[in-house]
């Protein structure tokens, strides 16, 4: 079973409720826990209820809510079951006001501690652990219990791991101080309580789920063109009239992953319906990614509102390929469907598999990973090693793009069919909304998407078109300092070096459901959707709310690319200054790249790690500003225009802002890559005169709040494009796709004017949140 991020929240709640008071009071105490009582499980099974007693003889009285769980652990090892009981009574009350679920969030601990005083009483294994799940879980509600069963999802080899890992950093102490010998105690009680509900939990979870829930897992949906569609349907037993769906439409086929979202919304007293892309799981038909998703969506929602248990009403949900599949439906509304809420949502041929007209094998390995059966070729997907090595071997054959495949060995024919398509043509068009579709989209949108989503270029440009297509539309937009996953379910604490700030730490899932709530049974909007733009400063810890993109952006400060040396130039890199005034005579910084060299790479864009990385900037150019003066905030979208002369037809080009912290550390702010010849149209090829000074209009489509600190410095980096993760453009005019090393001719040489810039969205004051 796969650890599921929600299925974290207990672990995480028990790790920190040793984080006690009277810390230097428990330092001064120490229990014998000699190593030899550690060697084996059965030496440390014997040891651990006495060691459990005496720590709870030493530790003071339980004044927090985080101190009654730390002793609620110790009960159970130590054998006081009934102490045990008392205080996750006492646990209840005191977390009641403060989190809703906390009735379901120590469920394993309380059937454990049931479980064990039924077997202290005379009952067999066999009969105890079942009557303690049915005794407790009788009594939560859909939603609690939805709850205590993804805690019980959490890795048991995770949990051994995390005991042995505990206990080793013990090393050979014969006397160990008792707040060093609680996170051992702590996590082997962990393991321990899963441990012996293990051989139950499956059933257990199996008969509640049929006491609460009439679910359906092998549905097929016969759409009109004869498709087949399977689809999983959970609906409350208790439901007496016609409700709402909630449909989660689903490209990565599993039942296990299916049953769980269905009963997720069905807990929410939804009807769950999780819809298989066409090719999936029990359809018969042919799997193509993209392509069918328009049409099937919409016949998936008539065969919904037809059914008995539906009251006519949609709402669809989801991240990723099923965010864009909500996009897709969009584009032939059904009358039935009243909202969508995606997140981390794909544009196909705007975000993968190219941006900005550029192809990329940041994903290639999906196509295989989806389309190679029925369900997910998890074997073939998890050869990080083939996937890792296969751009750089790629790169250094110097072949055309369209043979990447010779070079694995394996014909990608998705990739294949996507490369006939280098412009955002009718073919891509054809899968979501297009300029005047978004004019008929008038039902509310709620978009998710994180300044670290690589999907972010993608969501954005949804909203920004629903906006220009339609002004009045209801389109909210949740961002924060999420990756492509965080965006879709709980973020990580850190991303890539980057501790998020406390307010930054949210549930998507539950906003999603808030936010159906809010559309279909009218209730307040989620607390945090405020206004339209609703947005997280990074490093302030606050979040802000604005009307519109435009007052986001406000009006953006205009910074040169000089061709003047810094004087904040440093040992390490010589930069040039990024400056507010434009240079009173032109010039240019002069770069030439053999495009026949292998053996070197240009533009280190990527944002990994955030905070902390050590970009190359062997080549290329960098900008960098004057300290700041006061803190700032930087929120919305770097745009600019590179100025440019080329000796060749085309060329990829790389800008990245950085901000240079007072300690020196870079936090990466954002990027931007492009194709020159696209760069003012991504429909339409438009190369460039070779000699002839050209502007080159760019937008990251990627937005960043974050509060810059007084002394900081901001960097932009400037480069062309040509590494083993994307295409090499060869400059010839020729499709890029057909360009070999044999196409690399005379050297490439820039002239990177020094009258382009960057508009950066500067904000002079940092406020509360609004």
């Amino acid at each position: 079973m796969k650890t599921s991020p929600m299925c974290l929240c207990l672990h995480r709640l028990l790790l920190a409720a040793l984080l006690l008071p009277a810390a230097a009071q428990a330092q001064a105490q120490a229990l014998t826990f000699p190593p030899s009582a550690r060697a084996t499980p059965a030496a440390l099974a014997s040891v651990l209820p006495d060691l459990a007693r005496q720590a709870l003889s030493q530790l003071p009285p339980a004044s927090t809510p985080d101190a009654l769980s730390a002793r609620v652990l110790l009960q159970l090892t130590s054998g006081d079951h009934a102490a045990a009981l008392h205080e996750l009574g006492l646990l209840r009350q005191a977390r009641q006001s403060s989190d809703a679920d906390v009735d379901a969030a120590f469920t394993p601990l309380e059937i454990d501690a049931k479980a064990r005083q039924l077997l202290a009483s005379g009952k067999p294994l066999d009969e105890a652990y079942p009557q303690a799940f049915t005794a407790v879980l009788s009594r939560l509600s859909n939603k609690q219990a939805l709850r205590a069963e993804f805690d019980f999802g959490t890795s048991l080899a995770r949990l051994e791991s995390d005991c042995t890992r505990a206990l080793n950093a013990l090393g050979d102490k014969e006397l160990v101080p008792l707040a060093e010998a609680l996170t051992p105690l702590r996590r082997c009680a962990q393991a321990a309580v899963y441990r012996r509900a293990q051989p139950f939990i499956a059933a257990q979870l199996a008969q509640d789920d049929a006491r609460r829930y009439v679910i359906q897992t092998d549905v097929l949906i016969q759409t009109p063109a004869g498709a087949t569609l399977s689809a999983v349907v959970a609906r409350p037993r208790d439901m007496s009239t016609p409700q709402p769906a909630a449909l989660y439409y689903f490209v990565y086929a599993n039942l296990a992953e299916s049953l769980k979202e269905a009963r997720q919304a069905a807990a929410r007293g939804y009807v769950g319906v999780v819809v298989d892309v066409r090719g999936k799981r029990l359809s018969p038909d042919t799997f193509v990614p993209y392509e069918n998703e328009v049409q099937d969506t919409h016949d998936a929602i008539e065969w919904i509102a037809r059914q008995p248990w539906s009251d006519g009403r949609v709402a669809m949900y989801g991240g990723s390929y099923t965010g864009f599949a909500q996009w897709a439906a969009t584009k032939k509304l059904h009358p039935a469907l009243k909202t969508i809420v995606p997140y981390a949502a794909a544009v196909p041929g705007l975000g993968l598999p190219m941006e900005n007209n550029i192809f990329l094998n940041a994903n290639y390995g999906w196509a295989f990973y989806v389309g190679n059966n029925k369900y997910l070729d998890n074997a073939v997907y998890n050869d990080r090693e083939r996937w890792n090595a296969l751009p750089h071997k790629w790169y250094a054959s110097g072949r055309p793009y369209r043979e990447i495949d010779a070079v694995d060995g394996t014909l990608n024919p998705a990739l294949q069919r996507w490369l006939r398509h280098p412009a955002f043509d009718a073919y891509w068009q054809s899968m979501t909304p297009w300029q005047q579709d978004f004019a008929r989209i008038n039902i509310p949108v709620l978009s998710v998407t994180g300044y670290f989503d690589d999907a972010q270029i993608s969501a954005l440009h949804y909203l920004k078109e629903h906006y220009k297509y339609k002004p009045d539309a209801q389109h909210y937009l949740l961002i924060g300092p999420y990756d492509h996953f965080g965006a879709q379910n709980r973020p990580a604490a850190v991303h890539a070096g980057y501790a998020i700030d406390p307010v930054a730490h949210l549930n998507v899932r539950e906003i999603t459901f808030q936010w159906l709530d809010h559309v279909l049974r009218g209730a307040e909007r989620p607390a945090l959707i405020k206004d339209r733009i609703n947005h997280q400063v990074m490093g302030a810890n606050v979040w802000r709310h604005e009307p519109s993109l435009e007052a986001l952006q406000g009006r953006p400060m205009r910074l040169y690319l000089s061709d003047r040396s810094s004087k904040n130039s440093s040992e390490q890199a010589h930069h040039h200054a990024l400056s507010p005034v434009k240079p009173a005579k032109t010039g240019h910084l002069a770069m030439k790249v053999d495009l026949a060299d292998r053996s070197r790479t240009y533009n280190d864009y990527y944002p990994y790690p955030v905070l902390g990385k050590e970009p190359d900037l062997s080549n290329g150019f960098s900008f960098i500003s004057e300290p700041l003066g006061e803190a700032m905030r930087l929120s919305g979208l770097m745009n600019g225009s590179l100025n440019l002369t080329i000796n060749k037809s085309d060329v990829d080009v790389g800008v990245v802002l950085y901000e240079v912290m007072p300690d020196g550390k870079l936090f990466h702010l954002g990027y931007f890559i492009g194709r020159a010849s696209h760069a003012r149209d991504m429909t339409r090829r438009q190369l460039l005169t070779p000699g002839r000074k050209t502007a080159i209009p760019f937008e990251t489509g990627r937005m960043v709040s974050r509060q810059l600190s007084k002394g900081s410095r901001l960097l932009v980096t400037l480069n062309i494009n040509m590494n083993p993760h994307a295409q090499v453009n060869h400059g010839t005019g020729k499709d890029v796709s057909d360009e070999s090393i044999a196409d690399a001719g005379a050297p490439l040489r820039v002239k990177w004017h020094n009258d382009s810039f960057v508009e950066l969205p500067l904000h002079r004051s940092v406020e509360a949140a609004r």
